[in-house]
């Protein structure tokens, strides 16, 4: 669904990427390792767009991101929920109206469709928060909320990045755990940590790969940590 073919990207003369080539099929699960400043967070928005490479090509559903045009892209980015880091709400709306924006930003009602938007919410364990404000929430609660707001749009990849960063063993294994569940609907997921307790549990589950960002390069290390 998402390709990157020879990919390079970095700042002036200096490569932060070089030599890149990453395949996400449907129902593929990635994990996207390597130490801080490797350049994991730069991969995933070379994945969803938010950067272009200065070499190389990306390949979006089949079609090269080049041929695509400012509609193109846009329609891309509906089938791709991403997670990031910073969560990014808005503190003055609702945890509901949040995870909405997604669908605002796509130019649909968001009313209509409250009923899905509640059972979402219900899905990741924050029915019971659909009108609190973001401040109200916990860390394991945002993140929660970051990945409702991720799906949304029943995108077909998920890219999301640390999403266990900042809560604790359980949250992080709940948070795996519809991961897991959304893969084995179909869906390609790719996870950026470091996290190496989080890979292993996966791998007891999902068919997972590792990748490993290191020097720039991509090592894939297939089936084995």
């Amino acid at each position: 669904m998402i390709e990157l073919n020879d990919v390079r990207y970095g700042y002036d003369t200096t490569a932060l990427l070089s030599g890149i080539s990453l395949r996400l099929a449907p129902g593929s699960f990635h994990f996207l390792t390597g130490p801080s400043g490797a350049g994991k967070t730069t991969l995933l928005k070379l994945c969803y767009l938010d950067l272009a490479p200065s070499h190389g090509e990306v390949i979006a559903f089949g079609r090269p991101v080049s041929e695509l045009g400012r509609d193109g892209v846009a329609q891309f980015r509906r089938r791709v929920g991403v997670v990031h880091q910073d969560c990014g709400f808005l503190n003055h709306l609702s945890l509901r109206d949040n995870v909405a924006m997604p669908l605002a930003a796509a130019g649909e009602d968001p009313t209509p469709r409250r009923a899905e938007l509640d059972e979402l919410l219900a899905w990741v364990g924050l029915g019971h928060r659909a009108d609190a404000l973001p401040p109200e929430l916990s860390g394991g609660e945002r993140q929660r909320a970051a990945l409702a707001r991720a799906l949304i749009l029943s995108p077909d990849v998920i890219l999301a990045d640390e999403p266990t960063g900042n809560v604790d063993w359980e949250m992080s294994l709940r948070l795996l755990q519809l991961l897991v569940e959304l893969n084995r609907m179909g869906k390609a997921v790719l996870i950026a940590t470091h996290d190496l307790n989080l890979i292993r549990a996966a791998k007891s589950q999902v068919s997972a790969r590792v990748l490993r960002l290191r020097q720039g390069q991509l090592d894939m290390a297939g089936a084995d940590l």
